[in-house]
């Protein structure tokens, strides 16, 4: 019996050993392969959205393609939702996660957060202005439009008590609202101000009607074991580029995206001109 728990304690010595090790040469790998595997936002204009040719683009994409070219390496570039992206990371099958991720306590238990992060959103709603919704308050027992795996989600559910009608994706959200299902769409303040922005004809009768509320900063993920390698060091460095070259100022305006004072406020602290 001794001698078989001995073998166990050693095997278990091993498989940690393995993973540890496997957690310090993410970096390693992703060279030796050629790319990097980043899940993206496909459904989130102008984050990550599908061109007319089929072509993930969009500001988070342009930020993996950075990426790519500071290590040499390819990005490939996998969709991902609310839903399913912190899973896949956990799985293995992607090396990081740049898809509007809120940075939350509950989160950093599961994934590495890369700080500083890179951008700032929050909560509010897209609704029709015939819904003549004025206050927070105004959601209580009425059907509202939400995406799967959004952390703002459980929050308005307990302080307003919709009724929260959840779906997979972001457009299939977007056309429950515009077909009636739901009096308002739940969503990131971003997202919501760049389609009122874009200039659609069929948003002109809409409108974010509410004070926006719970501020939430973006994070890259990574997994917790790549948060310290040099993998995630790595990443580290590169938003505070990011942030003090004032990249993502750029990549703001290039996208039509309206001026987020976080950004304006995290260059001025690193030393941005």
């Amino acid at each position: 019996m001794k001698r078989i728990s001995t073998y166990l304690m050693i095997a278990i010595g091993l498989l940690a050993s393995i993973t540890v090790a496997a957690a310090q040469d993410t970096l390693a790998q992703i060279k030796q392969r050629g790319t990097i595997i980043v899940g993206v936002k496909n459904d989130y204009k102008p984050w990550g959205f599908l061109d007319p040719s089929g072509k993930i683009v969009g500001m988070e994409t342009d930020l993996v393609n950075d990426i790519a070219n500071r290590i040499g390496v390819k990005a490939e570039l996998v969709p991902v939702t609310a839903a399913n992206r912190m899973e896949f990371l956990q799985q293995g099958r992607i090396d990081l996660v740049v898809a509007t991720m809120g940075d939350t306590e509950a989160r950093r238990k599961v994934v590495g957060m890369i700080e500083p992060n890179y951008y700032a959103g929050a909560t509010n709603v897209l609704a029709p202005k015939s819904a003549n919704l004025k206050k927070w308050e105004d959601l209580k027992d009425r059907k509202v439009c939400a995406v799967q795996g959004a952390y703002y989600n459980r929050r308005v559910s307990q302080l307003y008590s919709p009724e929260m009608v959840v779906f997979p994706s972001v457009p299939d959200a977007l056309n429950a609202l515009q077909g009636g299902n739901c009096v308002a769409f739940l969503f990131d303040d971003t997202l919501i101000v760049s389609t009122l922005a874009g200039g659609d004809s069929k948003w002109a009768n809409y409108e974010m009607p509410l004070v926006s509320e719970d501020p939430q900063l973006w994070a890259m993920g990574v997994r917790l074991s790549d948060l310290d390698s040099p993998f995630g060091k790595l990443l580290k460095d590169i938003s505070v580029e990011w942030h003090k070259s004032g990249k993502l100022i750029e990549l703001e305006k290039k996208w039509g995206i309206k001026s987020s004072p976080y950004l304006q406020e995290e260059h001025k602290k690193l030393g941005g001109s």
